[in-house]
């Protein structure tokens, strides 16, 4: 089971026990999170895509740790100007562990299936 999901402004396919690395969010490590924004879900073949979203699911997470991204470095030059500038950036990510996708109405058929099988 797969689902595309936006967090941050950005699309991101996880599974379950995923660790993905994402535009710094708010709160601190060891935090519970969850993603309302998932945009498709591929459950055993079964794929559900929203329009724009799929109601009803939810991704389920925790912020593992604050990081810094690699530097990237910008370098300006205008060639027989003797201009040259130099400076760098770090992103902020957040660490990020997937613990669930919960799928709409998956309990039901699960109590459903139960049910049946104790008749």
């Amino acid at each position: 089971m797969y689902a595309i999901v936006e967090i941050a402004g950005q699309q991101f396919k996880v599974e379950k026990n995923d660790e993905i690395f994402v535009h710094r969010l708010e709160g601190d490590p060891g935090t519970k999170i969850e993603f309302n924004e998932v945009l498709l879900l591929d459950n055993d073949g079964k794929v559900t895509v929203g329009k724009p979203l799929v109601e009803g699911s939810m991704i389920t997470g925790k912020i593992l740790d604050h990081v810094r991204g690699d530097k990237v470095v910008v370098f300006k030059k205008k060639r027989r100007k003797g201009y040259q500038k130099e400076s760098g950036h770090r992103q902020d990510f957040s660490k990020i562990l997937i613990e669930d996708i919960a799928v709409k109405g998956a309990k039901a058929k699960k109590a459903k299936a139960e049910e049946t099988v104790v008749e």
